[in-house]
């Protein structure tokens, strides 16, 4: 069961995502967040400088994300992603599905990892 703080920063997630402005998606981030693969020690994103960078570059170089699914599990929300615009989507035809688990712990985002695998991201998020 999820929290109504978890439930309103998967909607706050959601917004800031189709409005595709780093801006909002800002304040959810806590300083330290962490951005990365599934069990990796050493992410490639550690705070929240980075990963907002991370999106930047993204949205400028022309990538796009469309939200698909949005699933809230106590402390974890999963956002299941239809993404155009980069190599991965052009290579499967022009989109390609990706999730990401975002954990919320103190009314912030403080980890986020991303998947290709639908049941994988489900597992991790706690489905």
């Amino acid at each position: 069961m999820a929290d109504s703080q978890t439930e309103e920063i998967a909607e706050r997630i959601q917004a800031a995502l189709a409005a595709a402005d780093v801006t909002e998606f800002s304040d959810l981030l806590h300083p330290e967040v962490r951005w990365g693969a599934p069990d990796d020690p050493n992410p490639g994103c550690q705070n929240r400088r980075q990963v907002l960078a991370w999106y930047r570059r993204g949205r400028e170089a022309g990538v796009r994300a469309e939200v698909i699914e949005c699933l809230v599990f106590e402390s974890r929300v999963l956002i299941g992603t239809k993404i155009r615009g980069n190599d991965a989507a052009e290579e499967a035809g022009g989109e390609v599905d990706r999730w990401q688990v975002f954990t919320v712990g103190g009314g912030q985002i403080v980890e986020i990892v991303g998947y290709d695998n639908r049941p994988e991201a489900l597992a991790r998020a706690g489905a």
